[in-house]
């Protein structure tokens, strides 16, 4: 399984992705952290993209992925992060860190941590 940030769901979503990209997401299931939900609602809400979460079709497609709820234990891992990011990311990362999931992503800051399991691409 992969854990997705959510830029590359959205990516994928919308079938940008790379290659690279392409060939990890074909060859594994995929989860997302349960505040990945939140971030695309706020981002639709600002006009920032325009996928609308209450879209059936959003729907549709969240159905074959893997939701991982927000803990105690995710939020405690955020204290592991060796990186600064924002509060979503760092729940995110945190998720990877607690499922011991790779998470795969195109956020640089993310991409120099030594303690997240990272989607090698």
């Amino acid at each position: 399984m992969l854990n997705l940030d959510t830029h590359i769901l959205l990516h994928a979503l919308n079938g940008t992705i790379t290659k690279t990209e392409r060939r990890l997401l074909e060859n594994n299931r995929w989860g997302i952290s349960a505040i990945v939900l939140w971030e695309i609602s706020k981002l639709y809400q600002l006009q920032r993209i325009s996928l609308d979460p209450a879209d059936p079709e959003f729907k549709r497609a969240l159905s074959g992925i893997h939701m991982m709820p927000i803990t105690l234990d995710i939020c405690l891992a955020t204290y592991k992060l060796d990186i600064k990011s924002d509060p979503a990311d760092e729940i995110i990362c945190a998720t990877s860190i607690t499922h011991n999931i790779p998470l795969i992503t195109r956020d640089r800051r993310l991409l120099k941590s030594k303690v997240i399991p990272l989607a090698r691409i």
